[in-house]
């Protein structure tokens, strides 16, 4: 129970200093618009174009897959690392979690969602 008290206390807390950030963040901001400030920051020079650039949905996919394996391997780690003590069930639910992404991948080599071109 004591761990518990502790840990509510934590998060309350942690809450709190989260909101005093923000809070703190709009009371510290300048408030006036001026020229200076409205200036180009960065080399001087004005922009001659929209900052924002459009992507290709493929960059998109590319990302979203690295993400799923790298996920992957950050979850296969301490089963790795203690597979000895975690018994058969364990290596068995290691092969479905495997098997699942292996079907995901085979998903999308079929929907061609790995071809640069």
């Amino acid at each position: 129970m004591k761990e518990l008290v502790c840990l509510a206390i934590f998060i309350i807390l942690s809450l709190l200093f989260a909101l005093a950030m923000v809070v703190a963040g709009f009371v510290c901001q300048y408030k006036k618009n001026s020229a200076i400030k409205n200036s180009v920051y960065e080399c001087g020079m004005k922009p001659s174009d929209d900052a924002r650039i459009r992507f290709d949905i493929k960059y998109f996919n590319y990302a979203v897959i690295f993400l799923i394996f790298d996920i992957e391997t950050i979850f296969l780690y301490p089963f790795a690392v203690s597979v000895n003590a975690l018994g058969l069930f364990a290596v068995i639910e290691a092969f479905v979690f495997i098997m699942i992404l292996l079907l995901g991948l085979f998903f999308a080599i079929n929907k061609k969602m790995l071809r640069w071109i």
